[in-house]
């Protein structure tokens, strides 16, 4: 988005007749679609070989490699999306020094969402609810809370 000259020439690209009016993403996902498809068709092909013959073991051969294939693939589609999730959390939280690293091969994000803080007063024994709003940010290796700047 950031990047004019980017954006023309994908326009342009993407009206062209050869691409049939499709966008970038669509010729993104299209290998994954047919990976897919090859699921389905080598499904329909165990269905119909006959046991115990060797069109069936290289049918099974196959469908076990695609079954890894595709499996490899979500794996990697769910890192780049949590990858996605760090960095773009990464440039809303500003950190007072800049010792903890956000973004990491191994961290992800498992859930986040608004709290309420609950401060105790000492004087009595009552919580009292504030309306400051506080982040939680739960990782699989650590707990981050964070709040608006002011």
């Amino acid at each position: 988005n950031g990047n004019a000259g980017f954006q023309q020439v994908l326009e342009r690209l993407e009206s062209d007749p050869v691409c049939q009016r499709l966008s970038l993403k669509s010729f993104l996902i299209l290998p994954f679609q047919r990976i897919t498809r090859l699921k389905l068709l080598l499904q329909n092909i165990l269905k119909r070989t006959r046991p115990g013959s060797e069109e069936e073991v290289q049918a099974t051969q196959a469908y076990d490699a695609l079954e890894k294939l595709i499996k490899d693939c979500n794996e990697n589609v769910q890192r780049m999306k949590s990858t996605e999730e760090l960095i773009y959390l990464s440039q809303k939280i500003e950190f007072e020094c800049k010792i903890f690293p956000l973004i990491s091969q191994s961290r992800r994000l498992v859930k986040c969402g608004e709290l309420t803080a609950l401060d105790f007063n000492n004087l009595s024994p009552k919580w009292k609810v504030t309306s400051r709003p506080i982040y939680l940010h739960l990782f699989n290796d650590c707990l981050l809370l964070s709040r608006p700047k002011e």
